[in-house]
């Protein structure tokens, strides 16, 4: 069925808000790219450059609900660019001097504005779009565009200078921030739009459990092959570097389409259905990838996980939303949180496991994660977006 009549959509909005995520998540995908320079240049152990990476993760997965509660009762809107400019400023500082414990602090408050970033601008998002599917899928196709690129951004500069450069890395969040903040300052309209939509139904707390724990089987799921899949196109399968390297890059950019098409697909046969259908395409994903015989046959295995792993991302978003109607912000801050965090905090469990076994293993035991998060969605159904409050509401944004 389809779930959404797509009346009022500001499109600029929506196109502006994926932009900005993309900006935002740029500094997320930094803290890895950065992460060699600190072994190469200051010597530091894998343990070190793992509690950088945990800064980062576990400060992010436990602000963004509570600034996602925040947002919910009272207006915001300033948070969005706010964190913005502190998830650059954060990664700017982190190459300075050189203290662990400073560069520890420069990354976590980078975190923290990640954090604070996504409720409000999700929420901006959702409102922007009347509730789409499709439009928070290109939302969320702004936050892994970004993501994808940091390595891109990031290496050039910092091979070039070292880690004292790493303030150069901060220019886009300070020009993008500030742009924002002259936007909300110069909209108007903003100023005197309603801040939630209202919802002729009470928050579904049973069912947005049960979501969140979907949230975190893909997260787990996700977070590992991104960081492993490389590896294990070079290890078990025996493929050279660049098909490693290629095995990476499309599971990417495959990821990125299937983000931008789940939405689609959402609007015209609903949220859940289209959830099930991800989960589905990546048991097999798993199951081609541990029998391929050689990185040939692996690929397709790698296509089937791309899909089934970033087809319900932004889809989970908007259920999420849908769910909590009266606590938008709560309800973006857990799912683009958790789905983001707690998968950079498991991971590092997976990769022992390959340590004291072997990668095959890991990839077996992770092969779990889409099969419970499909069988979670079986408790789950679709509902109809809250409509925005007034006839111009759809209009309007809080960012």
């Amino acid at each position: 069925m389809t779930v959404v009549e797509h009346v009022g959509v500001r499109w600029r909005r929506v196109y502006g808000l994926a932009a900005t995520h993309s900006a935002n998540d740029l500094y997320q995908g930094a803290i890895p790219a950065l992460l060699p320079f600190f072994v190469l240049e200051r010597g530091y152990s894998y343990a070190a450059v793992t509690g950088i990476t945990l800064a980062a993760t576990f400060i992010s997965s436990l602000a963004q609900p509570a600034f996602g509660m925040m947002s919910d009762r009272r207006n915001m809107s300033m948070l969005a660019p706010v964190g913005l400019i502190l998830a650059g400023i954060g990664v700017g500082l982190a190459g300075l001097g050189d203290s662990y414990v400073f560069t520890w602090i420069a990354i976590a408050l980078s975190g923290l504005g990640v954090a604070a970033f996504h409720p409000e601008a999700s929420r901006a998002a959702r409102n922007a779009g009347a509730g789409a599917a499709r439009t928070m899928s290109i939302f969320a196709l702004g936050g892994s565009i970004g993501f994808a690129l940091a390595p891109i951004f990031v290496t050039p500069i910092i091979d070039t200078g070292g880690l004292a450069a790493t303030p150069y890395l901060a220019i886009p969040a300070l020009v993008v921030g500030l742009l924002f903040v002259v936007v909300l300052r110069g909209d108007r309209r903003t100023a005197r739009a309603p801040k939630k939509i209202e919802a002729d139904r009470p928050d579904d707390w049973r069912s947005f459990r049960w979501l969140t724990a979907v949230v975190i089987c893909r997260s787990i799921a996700f977070f590992t092959v991104s960081s492993l899949i490389a590896l294990y196109f070079t290890g078990p399968l025996g493929g050279s570097q660049l098909s490693g390297a290629t095995a990476l890059t499309l599971f990417l950019v495959i990821g990125a389409v299937g983000t931008l098409v789940g939405g689609f697909i959402a609007d015209r046969i609903g949220r859940v259905v289209t959830s099930r259908i991800g989960f589905a395409a990546a048991i097999p994903g798993f199951v081609v990838l541990l029998l391929a015989p050689s990185p040939a046959v692996a690929y397709a295995g790698v296509v089937l996980l791309a899909v089934g792993l970033y087809l319900p991302f932004s889809v989970m978003v908007s259920m999420g939303q849908e769910y909590l109607p009266g606590r938008v912000g709560l309800a973006s801050g857990v799912t683009l949180g958790l789905a983001v965090s707690v998968g950079g905090i498991f991971a590092p469990v997976f990769g022992i496991l390959a340590d004291r076994a072997d990668l095959t293993t890991s990839f077996a035991v992770l092969a779990i994660f889409p099969v419970a998060a499909l069988a979670i969605m079986t408790r789950l159904r679709d509902v109809h977006p809250a409509r925005p409050a007034g006839r111009h509401m759809s209009r309007s944004t809080s960012v």
